[in-house]
Order: C-alpha cells, then structure tokens, then sequence
C-alpha cells in the first residue's frame, strides 16, 4: 500500500515564494512522514542552524586540503584565503538552490530525489547518505572526544568521552526543531564570540611567511566546494520547516557560506602557526588567551554536527520506510554510532567517506536543474513516481567526470579510474575542478529534461528535451 507524503500547502501555487503556514511557533518535527510538516523557522533560525554548521573543528584542521592541496606545490596563504572564498561562495549558491526544494515541496532531501530520479531509483543516493551520515557521525563523535580529552588533558577516559557525546547527540534528535531554534538563541552569539576570540589571540603573532604559489588555486576552491556540497544530501530535511524559500537560501547561501569563511581562515592562520601540523591545533587554540573557554564552546556546540549526520540518517531511513517513528531510529542509531567510535578505527574509513561525497557533488547538479526548470512545484514525489532514465543519466555522466579528473585514493576502486584518466589525459590539470566540472556537466546535461520531474497533471513530459 502506497504511504502518501503530506503536501506542501503552497506547492504549485503562483506566489512561489510566499511566506508557508507556521502554525505552532514550539511545534516539533513530525515523527512520520505521513504526518504534516509545521513551518516554524524563520529566516534567523535558518541563519543560526547553517551558520553552526559551517563552524566544524573538523574545518580547523581540514583547511590543510586548501593550503596544501595533494600533488602540488602548497599555495601562499593569500591564495588560500581566496581560495576559500571563491569555494565557499560556489558552494553556497548551491547550497543554497537546493535548500529552496524544501520548503516548495515539504519533503526531506532523499524524499525528493523520488521526484527527481523516480521512487525506486532513490533507493540508490539514500543508501549511500546512510553510510555516509552514519560514517560522518562516528568522526565527529571522535572529534568531540579528542577535544574534551583536550580540555582535560586526557584525565578523561576516551570511551567515557564517547558516550556522553552519543549520549548528547542523541538527545538532541528527539527535539530537533526546539534544537534548532535554541541554536539561534543561545549557541550563534557564543560561536562568533568564540571565533572572535581565537582570531584575535592567532593574530597577536605575525602570519608566518608561508612559500607557496597559485598553482593549487582550483584544487583548493574544489576543496572548499565540496566541503558546502557534502551537506546537500541532508539539507532539504532541516530546511522544510523554513517559513519561506528566501530564508532557507539565505540560511545556506549566507549562513553557511560566512561561517565556513570565518572557520578555514582561522584553520589556515592556525596551520601556518604550527608548521601545517593538525594534530597540534587544539593545543595551539587551547594555549590563547581566553582560549580554552573559547575551545570549549566549540567542543560541546560540535555536537549539532553528530546530531545532523544522526537525524538525517533517521530521514533517509524513512524514505525507504515512511511510517517508522523517527524517534525510535535516531535512539537506535545514536547507539550504533556510539558502538562504532568505541570499537573502530574510523580513519580506514575516510577514503570510502569522500567517494561517497564525490557521488552528491553531481547530483547536485540535477537537483539545482530541478529547481531551475521546475521551482520544486508539483514534484511527483509518491512512491510510485516513475524512474528518469535521462536524469539518472545525467548523475551518473557526472560522477564519471568527476573520478576521470580526480580518481581518488581508495584501494583498488581508484587504479581502474587512474589508468582511464591516464589514457583520457583527464587527470592532473591544476586548473580544473572534479567538483565545479561535474557539477556543471550533471546540470547542463539534466536541465532540458528537468520538467519530467512535475506530476503529469502539472506539465511533466516524456524523457526528450
């Protein structure tokens, strides 16, 4: 029996940016997707939830993929600045195009792709958001335990560490709407004031004189990009209870584009600090003036990572199971994540993780086609809707683009796709992006075939441009 997913009362309607119906300003998330969807967050909730999650203290130490991209010469440090810039900027925008499908349709992000490539074809991105999801939350849950070991100085236990943190997260997803709001509130003024005060305490030093050069320039703004894209697959699940389309692109576009600026910037002045060693960032933030107070509120405000990884693999869990209370998956997978940090070593994971991600970077493209031809109205997002071979299509000539220029590094997966770059004479172009090419080929490709996304009574069209 087919489950019915609740409309978006202003879906297909002429004032496509209207403000949508907010009912209950404390209403909660629903627990099925059968259920309605309240639109309680305004445009600065939306600006508090992406703000913090473009802060990361994955961000601090990863800013080392923008100034020393692999296989070349390190930049300068005002090319990595710009670099980060130009990233982050291409990364909001499309971030921010896909966000609007949340609010135009009322459905979480796996749950439009039903729309986008058909019900059964879903299956395939929303398995691979799992691993992710699942993937990502284990290393933040790792990342929170470093840094409150940090904190200590290592006087608490590892594994104690890790529970609080699962425990943490996973209280977090019961209320995630009153989380959100709550960021907004309380947590966005302690993170800028936190940001402010590494800054300041970085800069009482001279930036040291890193040699480098521009020749990186575009794998570094690649970095950037795929750092916003990667949280394309979850975003439309937060950005569905948005009051309207404008706060939920400003929200990403903004938000998210801002903060994640602010975040590499101080990465990279703190990696120019310690000689390009991440391992010795905490310290170094912890040894400021006021930084450990400022390190702490990092530490514990981490957690709106793990909790989004957490809830948006509940989410994803629902598209392929609709009716199963999201309260129930997010406790269970709170568990596993916590299971998984305690028992693994996530590290031989990592390569897996960025494979996954180069699959959302063209899908991105598709989806930004959808929005461009469609404006996410009338999506047939039932589970019968039929499969878009030409969409399909144009995701997978994306992802083809993408490993023939940058093959990665995972075992056995990454030989096969070297030797076709080798012989395509695809690879090793600093000036090419995997992440800006794919993406564009994937929206060119999708974009005269976008309106079949529509349900048939509101314009869709055969498979033909």
């Amino acid at each position: 029996m087919s489950t019915a997913i609740r409309p978006n009362p202003s879906a297909g309607g002429s004032n496509s940016d209207a403000r949508l119906p907010g009912g209950d300003a404390h209403a909660e998330a629903p627990t099925t997707l059968t259920e309605r969807v309240p639109r309680t967050l305004g445009l600065l909730d939306q600006f508090g939830f992406w703000g913090n999650l473009g802060v990361s203290l994955l961000g601090f130490s990863g800013a080392i993929a923008i100034l020393a991209p692999y296989g070349v010469k390190p930049l300068t440090f005002g090319a990595a600045v710009m670099a980060t810039v130009v990233g982050s900027a291409l990364g909001g925008l499309i971030l921010g195009a896909t966000l609007v499908l949340g609010p135009k349709t009322g459905a979480p992000a796996m749950v439009i792709l039903r729309g986008v490539l058909g019900a059964r074809a879903s299956i395939v991105p929303t398995v691979f958001n799992i691993a992710q999801c699942l993937g990502w939350a284990v290393f933040e849950l790792v990342v929170i335990s470093t840094g409150l070991r940090a904190l200590t100085h290592d006087h608490v236990p590892r594994w104690l560490c890790l529970v609080v943190a699962g425990a943490v997260t996973t209280g977090l997803t019961i209320w995630p709407l009153g989380w959100i709001r709550s960021l907004r509130k309380y947590v966005s003024v302690l993170v800028v004031a936190a940001l402010v005060v590494l800054a300041f305490g970085l800069l009482r030093n001279p930036v040291p004189h890193l040699a480098g050069s521009w020749q990186g320039f575009w794998l570094a703004v690649d970095a950037a990009v795929a750092l916003t894209i990667s949280w394309v697959p979850l975003g439309a699940d937060y950005s569905r209870h948005s009051r309207s389309a404008r706060s939920a692109f400003a929200g990403g576009f903004l938000g998210y584009g801002v903060t994640q600026v602010a975040c590499l910037v101080v990465g990279l002045v703190a990696l120019a600090q310690v000689a390009q060693d991440g391992n010795k960032i905490f310290d170094l933030f912890i040894g400021l003036p006021l930084g450990t107070i400022a390190f702490a509120v990092l530490v514990i405000r981490e957690t709106d990572q793990s909790f989004a990884n957490v809830y948006s693999t509940a989410m994803s869990i629902q598209n392929l199971r609709p009716n199963v209370d999201r309260r129930i998956l997010t406790v269970a997978i709170g568990i596993l994540i916590t299971v998984l940090a305690l028992t693994i070593n996530i590290n031989d994971y990592a390569n897996f993780l960025y494979l996954i991600g180069a699959v959302f970077v063209p899908m991105s493209g598709v989806l930004v086609a959808v929005w461009w031809r469609t404006r996410g109205e009338s999506l047939d997002l039932s589970e019968s809707a039929p499969t878009r071979p030409a969409m399909l299509g144009a995701w997978l000539v994306g992802f083809v683009v993408y490993q023939l220029i940058n093959p990665g590094s995972l075992a056995h997966w990454s030989s096969f796709w070297t030797t076709a770059s080798t012989h395509l004479h695809t690879a090793g172009h600093t000036w090419l992006s995997a992440s800006v090419t794919s993406f564009a080929v994937a929206l060119l490709l999708a974009l005269p075939f976008a309106r079949v996304a529509l349900c048939p009574s509101r314009g869709g069209q055969p498979d033909r441009p």
